[in-house]
């Protein structure tokens, strides 16, 4: 795969303060240089060297700025929208000019992204489109995807469409696409991309896939964002959070950290967050650390809640997350526990794992798979298991006080903190 298709067509109505109706939106400078330039340098880098390139508003100045590539070393293409296609219609020029799979990225986002990591996952799946999908700080305005154990995409959920409790986990506008979706567009008409390609595609077939990352891929729509993903790269968040470079993260536990303990949580109703829990767990997002749950739910061998209900309780979770502008980058849980005994258990989840805390198993399982160095890292919980388990992966630890686990005699972390929000500013602050 060598070839990437840009939709650089849009106007950019929310950033015309910036542009004066001058420019096009991918014309304007991020940290010095064109959000469109920034996009072709970055997967020349990965080995692209084709592109086309979709134009519609003032489509000469992008034109006369990139040419034919050749000052750039890569090819461009130009398709011409004479009038606007919307996020999808303009492929359909592309049938029978592309016979493998391609990348496919909107005009207005930032990113640095293993491609080659995607593109394999793309293969592996057997996809017909991989989307590329991460948690952000407004799901409540964003297009969500629903997936299974396989990451397969079984919904999309638009932003003003009802949702109830939700997996935050957006659409990214980053794709891998196979040339058997441009077979789904009959003539040049006004298509959206997730609303009628992808969604036509998920509700037909059974190919469309996440790929899930921490990778930075942020949209510059609005002025606000424009300015954080300057800062992004000036101060160098946007290179490191590639995933061929090791992640710095800060470890969560769940019950008495980041909500209310009082018994164990069998039902999403029962979860309710410790005061300034999202707010501390926002800051994590803002850092170059990742915020990472690892957590022991012993009632799910205990018989006490479903799987199924599990999944509930983490939709909550995210749920109240997201209404405050936070999220967590990934959940690892144990779902084990030893003693036996109870009515009701699970007799396969009674078992002595390497996974429940104090073992480290969840920490190592995550620094695999998200690429984290567990000696830059850091553990916070309010029990003795979080502390002995932190350490066990290397990592550094802070106890809280707000949990009922922090009464149990132990004293043994590096530092003890109020809150949530005390231990990631201790952290933050160094």
């Amino acid at each position: 795969m060598n070839t990437a298709v840009i939709m650089a067509g849009g106007k950019g109505t929310r950033l015309s303060s910036v542009t004066g109706n001058e420019i096009p939106k991918p014309m304007v400078r991020v940290a010095g240089v064109p959000i469109l330039e920034r996009q072709i340098l970055t997967l020349k880098g990965c080995g692209i060297s084709q592109f086309y390139i979709v134009v519609g508003h003032l489509k000469e100045k992008i034109c006369e700025y990139f040419g034919d590539g050749s000052g750039f070393g890569v090819e461009i293409i130009y398709i011409i929208e004479n009038e606007p296609l919307g996020s999808a219609g303009a492929l359909y020029y592309l049938k029978g000019k592309i016979s493998d799979d391609f990348l496919l990225v909107f005009g207005d986002t930032v990113f640095d992204v293993d491609i080659w990591k995607l593109v394999s996952y793309h293969k592996k799946k057997g996809a017909a489109l991989t989307l590329l999908a991460h948690p952000n700080s407004h799901p409540y305005d964003s297009d969500l995807l629903v997936v299974d154990a396989s990451c397969r995409v079984t919904a999309l959920l638009g932003k003003n469409e009802p949702r109830g409790d939700y997996f935050n986990l957006v659409n990214a506008a980053f794709f891998v696409v196979s040339p058997s979706v441009l077979g789904e567009i009959d003539a040049p008409i006004c298509l959206d991309m997730e609303r009628d390609l992808v969604r036509r595609r998920i509700e037909s077939s059974n190919d469309v896939f996440a790929y899930i990352t921490t990778e930075y891929v942020k949209d510059v729509g609005t002025v606000d964002r424009l300015e954080s993903v300057s800062k992004d790269i000036v101060n160098g968040t946007v290179a490191a959070r590639n995933s061929k470079r090791k992640q710095r993260c800060i470890f969560l536990d769940r019950d008495g950290t980041i909500n209310v303990y009082e018994d164990f949580v069998k039902t999403p109703d029962q979860l309710k967050l410790l005061p300034r829990a999202a707010e501390a767990i926002s800051m994590i997002n803002r850092s170059g650390y990742l915020a990472v749950i690892v957590t022991n739910q012993p009632v799910l061998a205990r018989g006490d809640v479903t799987p199924s209900g599990m999944v509930a309780i983490q939709r909550r979770l995210e749920t109240l997350l997201g209404n405050n502008g936070a999220y967590v980058d990934a959940t690892y849980l144990c779902p084990h526990h030893p003693a036996k005994g109870f009515v009701g258990e699970i007799p396969e989840l009674k078992i002595d794992c390497d996974c429940r805390k104090p073992k480290p198993g969840l920490f190592y399982k995550a620094a695999e798979e998200l690429s984290i160095d567990l000696t830059s890292s850091y553990c916070v919980g309010d029990s003795w298991r979080d502390v002995a388990a932190g350490r066990a992966a290397g990592c550094h630890t802070i106890r809280v006080t707000c949990g009922e686990s922090f009464h149990d005699g132990h004293d043994d972390a590096e530092v003890v903190c109020a809150d949530l929000y005390e231990a990631v500013k201790y952290i933050l602050d160094r």
